[in-house]
């Protein structure tokens, strides 16, 4: 069973990151409890997006709040099932992750996107956004598509980046050998036992 209030960001290369993640079928208390602990751990660590896959669920749904400020509702926002139905423009910027803490490299993304989603009521909405908010989301989908941002660097940045992510898959592996961290087989089971 899952407890919202136990929930806590997974860090690479854990397998919820790699899992494609399966669309929400019923928005009820427990799901709005797990959103709010999503947005209580984006803000505790500085982000401005989370998807369910960083906190080990294999749900289709992500928060994000691109200004990063806790008091600013405007963009304070829960996307369910999301569809990216348009790209416009490429533009090249710096991406971190809160599932890769103090990483950060440059990934090439759409400037203007248009997504469709569902919210915490069940309503569908359709949102255009440019610039950084764009990226926001685009990243945040990538992850319940199983995508890492360090998949998508630039040539440039992957020099830098690669050999960070690997000192992350060794210290995980790492674990796992000592009995710390639960086997991948294991997680997968887990995965598949409460995906929707």
């Amino acid at each position: 069973m899952i407890v919202p209030e136990e929930l806590n960001i997974v860090e690479y290369p854990h397998p919820a990151l790699r899992w494609k993640s399966k669309p929400v079928t019923r928005i009820d208390t427990q799901l709005k409890k797990i959103v709010e602990r999503m947005f209580e751990l984006m803000y505790e660590h500085k982000g401005v997006g989370l998807a369910a896959n960083q906190v080990g669920l294999p749900y289709r749904l992500f928060v994000i709040n691109p200004s990063g400020e806790q008091d600013n509702e405007e963009w304070e926002m829960v996307l369910i099932n999301p569809e990216i139905t348009s790209r416009k423009g490429n533009v090249e910027g710096e991406e971190g992750c809160l599932s890769l803490p103090e990483i950060y490299g440059d990934v090439s993304r759409s400037e203007e996107i248009v997504v469709d989603a569902f919210d915490l009521k069940g309503e569908g909405f359709e949102l255009s956004l440019k610039d950084f908010p764009a990226r926001v989301v685009q990243h945040e989908f990538d992850h319940i598509e199983g995508i890492m941002f360090f998949d998508k660097l630039t040539e440039a940045s992957k020099k830098e980046v690669l050999p960070q992510v690997e000192q992350f898959v060794n210290f995980y592996r790492a674990g796992q050998e000592k009995g710390e961290i639960p086997s991948d087989e294991e997680v997968q089971k887990q995965l598949k036992e409460i995906e929707p």
